[in-house]
């Protein structure tokens, strides 16, 4: 089952600034990253399956994390590359941010 992502012409600002205006989205973000790579199965936070299918989609309409099945379930990577092409050094700028707070 093959899974949308916005081409990375596609991606807009206002839409991945909201999509990490959500600390649990932009801890997820954190996670994948610091990572490389995450299943979707690995995060227990929130507890709802339902709530955190909710969040990945989110990220991954906005453009910044793409999913890609493996088997049964799906892996998760950060789209670094691609946002950075479109907006330079936003990612790096909100984590290290998010860091502080």
């Amino acid at each position: 089952m093959p899974v949308d992502h916005p081409n990375k012409e596609e991606i807009q600002l206002c839409k991945v600034l909201d999509a990490l205006s959500d600390p649990l989205r932009l801890s997820i973000v954190r996670q994948i990253r610091e990572s490389g790579e995450r299943s979707c199965g690995s995060f227990t936070e929130p507890k709802a399956k339902s709530t955190r299918s909710h969040h990945f989609k989110v990220l991954r309409e906005a453009g910044v994390i793409a999913a890609e099945q493996r088997g049964t379930g799906f892996s998760l990577t950060v789209r670094k590359g691609d946002l950075d092409e479109r907006f330079p050094g936003l990612l790096d700028s909100i984590l290290a941010a998010a860091e502080k707070n």
